[in-house]
């Protein structure tokens, strides 16, 4: 896989990002995704690499002054707390539809036959 051009070192703002000497390395799928998420929307400008750094920052900062993980275990974790609020702040998202979206996710994922995919679409209640 291609890894996505983009400024580390602007991105990750001295944070620890999991990375090898190619570069980042992920855990789980989920990860890449939140991570070329982040770098596409950079790209397209809707937001800079100092406020992307800002915000993951700053919600690393919270979470370790919370009692968050230090080891960086849970650092995507905090990479999409930080897209969400950036998301929000730049009024393309809303704390009430990113609400609604994680709980029909959760609906999906509890109605999926253990060892199919979880699709949305299997949230009963979404119409």
């Amino acid at each position: 896989m291609s890894r996505p051009e983009l400024d580390l070192a602007a991105l990750a703002a001295g944070t620890p990002i999991p990375r090898d000497a190619e570069g980042p390395v992920f855990a789980e799928p989920w990860q890449a995704q939140a991570f070329a998420l982040t770098v596409a929307l950079q790209n397209r400008g809707v937001f800079t690499a100092q406020e992307w750094a800002q915000a993951l920052g700053a919600e690393i900062r919270e979470a370790l002054s919370s009692g968050g993980c230090r080891d960086g275990s849970d650092y995507y974790e905090r990479w999409c707390e930080a897209l969400e609020h950036l998301l929000i702040a730049k009024g393309l998202a809303s704390h009430d539809g990113l609400d609604a979206l994680a709980a029909s996710w959760a609906r999906a994922a509890e109605a999926t036959p253990h060892g199919k995919p979880i699709r949305l679409e299997n949230d009963p209640l979404r119409g």
